[in-house]
């Protein structure tokens, strides 16, 4: 049975969640370093160009946040939320650790084994909600989508480089 939320309630998980997707952006970026390291690495000839990753990822978190709020008015109990935020809690973590795997610590490697990780909390978010809400998990298949092209930069760029030594 679904529990709609008050109207005065509505708002709160949408800003919850835009904040949250924002912290996970700023954090993202924070561990993200396109210095020299970076720019010396063979990068696959299908990658994209670098400028077109903040864009993609502005949307990608933009389409989460959404998601987020729309299943988290959607769900049917309060234990279905807090697995919801659960499983976004996780993505979250997931997310801004492949950038400190990939950026900070400059392991690619390990990078591609966590990304596929990443993946599957995007796919158990997607099928946690499909059955209460088909709009939230559609928006999330962009952030799918891109998450699958990164795992194959990630390993070609593996491919290309490897192997790799611990940076500190």
């Amino acid at each position: 049975m679904n529990q709609e939320l008050p109207p005065q309630k509505t708002l709160k998980p949408v800003l919850i969640a835009g904040l949250a997707a924002m912290c996970v952006a700023v954090l993202g970026g924070l561990l993200t370093d396109i210095g020299p390291w970076y720019k010396g690495l063979l990068q696959p000839a299908f990658k994209p160009p670098d400028t077109w990753f903040g864009p993609a990822w502005t949307l990608i978190f933009i389409f989460a946040a959404a998601a987020a709020a729309v299943a988290w008015k959607q769900t049917p109990d309060r234990a279905s939320r807090y697995w919801l935020v659960g499983l976004f809690a996780l993505n979250a973590a997931l997310n801004s650790l492949w950038s400190l795997l990939f950026f900070k610590l400059q392991r690619p490697d390990w990078a591609l084994l966590e990304v596929g990780f990443l993946w599957l909390s995007i796919a158990a978010l997607m099928w946690a909600m499909k059955s209460y809400s088909r709009r939230a998990c559609a928006l999330l298949l962009p952030y799918l989508l891109w998450v699958s092209l990164a795992i194959a930069i990630n390993y070609a760029t593996v491919q290309l480089n490897g192997p790799f030594r611990q940076a500190f």
